[in-house]
């Protein structure tokens, strides 16, 4: 089973995610980096777990707060190779599509003014994460499958209930390929992936259907149990800046 870094940005700072009360997430203090710089956490996760795909969760965008378009693409332009998932709060394609072009005019930006390659075939690649918290058309998806940029459902669940804004089909019939398990009261807690809530969805969806978890890992147990619940990832943050984990020369359990 993979491991997934974190990186969580609010207010041009990682910061560390807890339990999901985003009012109270301040910048990143890290085993890992003495910044909170957000290149130089990524970087250091993409070390620490031996990952090539990074979640981002721009938690600027997803408040309403502003959107860290200029970050995003100094990562897209910094880390060649590496897969960015990217959670923004779209409730719908438009969205999603209005973000990405601003990240991409930031990219050329950057490359008229700064690095010759920052535009060119060898960045970053940039995948959108429509979460159920924030969804507000399930069509989203398709159009984004369409545009070739291969979407992932986030379902966002609170105290094992799944979290919507608005009335969703809960069904497994609309779901991408790609479906991640967020537990947000996990997150940052120490207290353990939510297994159960996993299981029933794994349960749920079609066999084609990749699942990834996220939230609670505390150990390399933690990851042991993870893996046997049939995920092929786990998002994780806090045991990797804690160094709980270390997972730099091997991507499984």
């Amino acid at each position: 089973m993979q491991v997934i870094p974190v990186l969580d940005l609010l207010d041009g700072h990682v910061v560390r995610a807890v339990r999901g009360e985003r009012s109270a997430y301040r910048p990143i203090q890290s085993r890992l980096a003495a910044t909170s710089e957000p290149l130089a956490i990524a970087r250091a996760l993409l070390d620490a777990s031996g990952a090539r795909t990074l979640y981002i969760a721009d938690l600027g965008a997803i408040l309403q707060r502003g959107a860290h378009a200029s970050t995003l693409a100094g990562l897209l332009a910094a880390l060649p190779g590496v897969e960015l998932w990217l959670d923004a709060g779209f409730a719908d394609y438009a969205s999603m599509r209005a973000l990405f072009e601003r990240i991409d005019d930031a990219v050329t930006e950057r490359h008229d003014h700064y690095d010759s390659h920052a535009a060119g075939p060898h960045r970053a690649s940039l995948v959108p994460v429509f979460g159920s918290e924030t969804l507000r058309d399930i069509h989203a998806l398709h159009a984004a499958q369409r545009a070739g940029l291969a979407p992932i459902l986030s379902l966002d669940h609170r105290a094992g209930e799944l979290l919507t804004a608005t009335a969703l089909d809960r069904s497994s019939a609309w779901w991408p390929s790609r479906v991640i398990v967020m537990t947000l009261d996990q997150v940052g807690s120490y207290a353990g992936p939510d297994l159960a809530t996993f299981e029933r969805l794994r349960a749920q969806a079609a066999a084609h259907t990749t699942l990834i978890g996220a939230g609670g890992i505390r150990n390399r147990d933690d990851l042991a149990a993870a893996a046997g619940t049939g995920a092929s990832a786990w998002l994780v943050a806090s045991a990797l800046h804690d160094r709980q984990i270390d997972c730099a020369h091997s991507d499984s359990a």
